[in-house]
């Protein structure tokens, strides 16, 4: 098994959690928050997309789904053009309501799409690459993979935990 093929089943599983997470959810469950200043679904969800949107985009020199595919303006969540969750305040968070889970899938699964067609294009020799030299030691394409991979499956599996206490709450 080569490392791209890791990489794409890891990828893989995220997007099966990220449909289960929302499945069946209406915007008011989407838009829920366990706590004054908890995350929502959408918000938790939104966030781990357009964070693998931006990183991977960036990363293979493409351009972000939100912005090529009109995601922005599908969701209509009055965010910056550029805005991918980080630092939100609570109100940021509130704003991130949307109509369906569908929107949230669609735009998802648009992501994954690209994303996956970046991997597939993958050499061994490209994990080395350099991407990000604002870190010491500066960040190469494999650790960034395994980095947006560790912090989408880190978001999806909050967004299951806030899914499971609005069930719970209405048992």
């Amino acid at each position: 098994m080569h490392a791209k093929d890791i990489l794409i089943d890891g990828y893989g599983r995220i997007r099966e959690e990220v449909h289960a997470a929302v499945e069946g959810l209406g915007p008011d469950d989407l838009a829920a928050r366990p706590g004054p200043d908890a995350n929502s679904v959408a918000w938790l969800i939104w966030h781990l997309t357009r964070v693998q949107d931006d990183h991977i985009a960036d990363a293979f020199g493409l351009e972000q789904v939100w912005l090529a595919q009109d995601w922005e303006k599908r969701l209509g969540l009055g965010l910056p053009r550029h805005d991918t969750g980080y630092g939100h305040t609570s109100a940021k968070v509130a704003k991130v309501r949307v109509d369906s889970a569908d929107l949230l899938t669609g735009y998802y699964d648009a992501v994954h799409e690209q994303t996956l067609g970046a991997l597939r294009a993958l050499a061994a020799k490209d994990l080395e690459r350099i991407v990000d030299e604002r870190w010491d030691p500066p960040v190469t394409l494999g650790v960034r993979l395994v980095s947006v991979l560790s912090d989408d499956l880190q978001h999806v599996g909050q967004a299951a935990y806030v899914r499971g206490l609005l069930q719970s709450a209405e048992a």
